[in-house]
């Protein structure tokens, strides 16, 4: 089994990991850039590269600490590739790049969407397998037929907003923390779902397409009618009620795709995933279809390292061939 060394920079967390083939994660390192951005509300992308470039060293060595590594000993070298900034995905990139040619190794540009795809088998010993896959995120909202390795198939995406940009959006308007995901999250288990008709956008469209705009629309109307700033006794019937629009449409248009395709394994991943309401109802509603569910475990979910070391081993191992030095960093790269 080959040892990857792989790098994730796509957005505002430094990360880089070590995995022994896709049988084991030797470590895991992440540096969080959450309390940097919070006073902007997001992700402000200057701070994030420049952040990135004075974190990765650190992390990196960190990493090699953790597994007992140095670097002569590491077979591959990973980085992903996109979607994300450019000038973070272009630190990780660079940095992956200079480590491979100073080491003489293979080097692999990762897609970070298939990272999150394959990152439920992270530690499964039947290994990767044909199923459903939901990819949840602040920037992507998917639903995708995996085949086998490198070999997948867009069912649907978003027509406009991720949901987990949603999530943040709605929370920035709440006058929550950011990110507001957690934090909507957090309230609206104290909340009661059924206080507010948000629409559940696209639910009976007979495809995998989502749409979470009009919601977050809605959300918006629904606060011109209450006192500013809302009472705090308000916000978890509003957070429960906008959460539960969005879980009841992942889950509706997961569940179609795997009838539609005949798989009878499902996966969940990206940071939505930690959303405690979405693992809950995703779980009932596989439980009652009969369907094999695996989650991506929280660790796994938001942006790391180990899914890109992961899915490079998986490419190795699949016999897909290393990647070229001069390939780019694509921001808006798809998944193929």
């Amino acid at each position: 089994m080959k040892t990857v060394l792989a790098i994730e920079s796509s957005c505002d967390e430094t990360a880089v990991a070590i995995a022994k083939g896709t049988r084991e994660i030797l470590c895991s390192e992440i540096a969080s850039q959450v309390e940097i951005h919070q006073p902007y509300g997001g992700v402000v992308p200057e701070l994030a590269s420049r952040n990135h470039n004075l974190a990765i060293r650190h992390v990196l060595a960190s990493a090699l600490e953790s597994a007992g590594l140095t670097l002569p000993e590491i077979d591959a070298v990973a980085a992903t590739a996109g979607p994300g900034l450019a000038s973070s995905l272009l630190v990780g990139d660079t940095t992956g790049k200079a480590i491979a040619i100073g080491l003489g190794k293979p080097f692999y540009s990762i897609n970070h969407i298939e990272g999150h795809l394959l990152s439920p088998f992270i530690g499964d010993e039947k290994g990767i397998r044909p199923c459903v896959a939901l990819v949840v995120s602040g920037g992507h909202t998917l639903l995708v037929d995996i085949r086998d390795v490198s070999d997948y198939e867009v069912l649907g995406s978003t027509k406009d907003d991720a949901a987990g940009e949603a999530f943040d959006k709605v929370g920035k308007m709440l006058e929550l923390p950011y990110p507001g995901g957690p934090e909507i999250d957090q309230l609206s288990r104290e909340g009661n779902s059924t206080t507010y008709d948000f629409p559940r956008s696209m639910i009976d469209s007979g495809d995998f397409q989502f749409s979470f705009s009009g919601l977050k629309t809605a959300v918006f109307y629904q606060l011109q009618k209450l006192p500013e700033p809302v009472p705090s006794d308000l916000l978890p019937d509003l957070c429960a009620s906008f959460q539960e629009a969005v879980v009841d449409v992942l889950v509706a248009k997961t569940l179609a795709a795997a009838r539609t395709t005949n798989r009878n394994l499902v996966t969940v991943s990206g940071g939505v995933s930690c959303n405690s309401r979405l693992r809950k109802k995703m779980t009932e509603a596989c439980d009652s279809a009969g369907f094999e569910l695996k989650i991506a475990t929280p660790h796994h979910s938001t942006d790391n390292a180990a899914m890109i070391a992961f899915a490079a081993a998986a490419q190795i191992e699949s016999g897909v061939a290393p990647s070229a030095l001069d390939t780019d960093v694509n921001p808006n790269l798809a998944i193929q």
